[in-house]
This record gives C-alpha cells, sequence and structure tokens, in this order.
C-alpha cells in the first residue's frame, strides 16, 4: 500500500540523522521500522524522532513500544 505521508515523514527522518529507518507508516498509529544494535540504542534513537519530528508537543503526547523482528522472519 503506497504511503506518501509515511515516505515523506522517512526522509524528514534521514535529514534528521536518522539514517537507520527503513521503513515508516502512518496512519492512527506511527509505525517505524530501524536497525540498532541494542534494545536500549532503539529506544533513545526512537524517543529522539517522536521529540524532534514525529510528535507535536503543542498537541499530542505520545509513548511508544518495542518489538524485535528477527531478519527474514514474517510478521
Amino acid at each position: 500500500v503506497n504511503d506518501p505521508q509515511g515516505v515523506t515523514v522517512r526522509q524528514g527522518l534521514a535529514s534528521l540523522g536518522f539514517g537507520e529507518v527503513t521503513d515508516v507508516r502512518v496512519g492512527k498509529y506511527i509505525e517505524v521500522r530501524l536497525d540498532a544494535t541494542s534494545e536500549r540504542e532503539a529506544r533513545e534513537r526512537v524517543d529522539a524522532m517522536c521529540s524532534r519530528l514525529l510528535a507535536n508537543h503543542v498537541i499530542e503526547d505520545y509513548h511508544f513500544e518495542l518489538e524485535h523482528e528477527r531478519k527474514g522472519a514474517m510478521r
């Protein structure tokens, strides 16, 4: 499914230095897939993404959940 808003957000994240993001889907929820070496790194990076681009702090709060995904695994 084509997600132009997701593509735009992924490009914005890349321009802010979040090059590890491989995919973004935007809807009621935002789903971000990224490559990280540890859970701690993933948490820190996602929190920074939310703070800098994904959440409008004037009207929105945010929280996130991490899911581990093995390469080649089906979701």
